[in-house]
């Protein structure tokens, strides 16, 4: 399971850090680094307001976009016979390696 919290509309990874015993919340799906510390939900919830601000205002300053930009296509290293058998289990489907592949991810991603 990962822990995330929403932040002002931004998804953020929440870890356990032992060595400072706090909680270290970092956004993802931005163009930087974004991350903030607390002690509880409470904390984060503010720190994580507060950081996600200041790197959205630097952003603005310096004119670039604050979010990463996706091109809608990566590539998949996987052995030849399990690309074997996704292409089949595709075809058998009737759907193409793209359709089936990308059904599988958007289920794991509960969209």
């Amino acid at each position: 399971m990962i822990n995330q919290m929403t932040i002002n509309g931004v998804k953020a990874v929440i870890t356990y850090d032992s060595d400072i015993d706090l909680f270290r919340g970092e956004f993802i799906g931005l163009n930087g680094g974004a991350d903030f510390y607390a002690a509880d939900a409470e904390g984060l919830r503010r720190e994580g307001s507060i950081s996600l601000q200041v790197f959205m205002d630097a952003c603005k300053e310096d004119g670039v976009e604050p979010f990463k930009a996706y091109s809608g296509k990566f590539v998949l290293r996987i052995s030849p016979d399990d690309h074997a058998a996704v292409s089949r289990a595709a075809i058998a489907s009737g759907k193409s390696l793209n359709q089936s592949v990308a059904e599988v991810l958007k289920q794991a991603t509960n969209q």
